[in-house]
């Protein structure tokens, strides 16, 4: 069943919904790794004290949780194809990346620990099906597809370059756990803008269960 979108300077009004979701959630995720080592390596006396750890240690860690990110991927990609579909693996993933990034406001070794690991698997949840939703509004050989796609990457480099110049000067000037905390407001944007939003992206990134009996109907 091809699904009709409603249109906005030409594509799909979803495409607009996706664009600035994954924009916010770039923010979150760039200005995060923007202030990672940095923290981790601070002097744990000085007047934006962090971990105190070594470079090496920092970079050990950094190497760890980037590459867990991108490896998580693969299980948030399975569990949207085979159980809950995109559209609320992105959910989801959203609500573990806004948590992640609020616990990583509190000055306690243990909470690093939970927010990075809430963090990580929110972005298998969220970044591998959020791009795929931007493929499925449109209809096979649609030639707007490409340039679709051309748009929500704007949105991913907007992000990443919003996330350096404002996350990371408020992380270095005012304290390393506000810029944590405002990561965790950009991605609680992103959230809510999908969620608002979500009717512009109906009969997209539904589970596989729910799409067989919208054809039945």
């Amino acid at each position: 069943m091809e699904i009709q979108q409603k249109q906005l300077f030409g594509h799909p009004r979803g495409l607009y919904i996706l664009f600035l979701t994954e924009m916010w959630e770039r923010f979150s995720f760039y200005g995060m790794r923007a202030l990672l080592v940095l923290f981790l390596v601070s002097s744990v006396n000085g007047e934006n004290p962090g971990f105190g750890w070594t470079s090496s240690e920092a970079l050990q860690l950094y190497a760890t949780y980037t590459f867990l990110v991108y490896l998580s991927s693969i299980p948030g990609g399975i569990i949207a194809d085979k159980y809950i579909g995109q559209k609320k693996s992105v959910i989801l993933g959203g609500v573990l990346l806004v948590a992640g990034h609020s616990i990583l406001a509190l000055q306690s070794l243990t909470a690093f620990y939970i927010g990075i690991a809430l963090i990580i698997a929110g972005v298998g949840c969220l970044k591998p099906n959020i791009s795929t939703m931007v493929g499925g509004l449109y209809p096979k050989g649609d030639d707007r597809r490409d340039k679709g796609f051309t748009i929500f990457y704007i949105g991913i480099n907007v992000g990443a370059l919003l996330a350096g110049l404002v996350i990371g000067y408020v992380g270095e000037t005012i304290g390393w756990h506000y810029g944590f905390g405002l990561a965790g407001i950009g991605m609680a944007i992103g959230l809510v803008i999908f969620i608002a939003g979500r009717h512009y992206l109906s009969g997209v990134g539904e589970a596989t269960k729910e799409l067989s009996l919208a054809d039945q109907e």
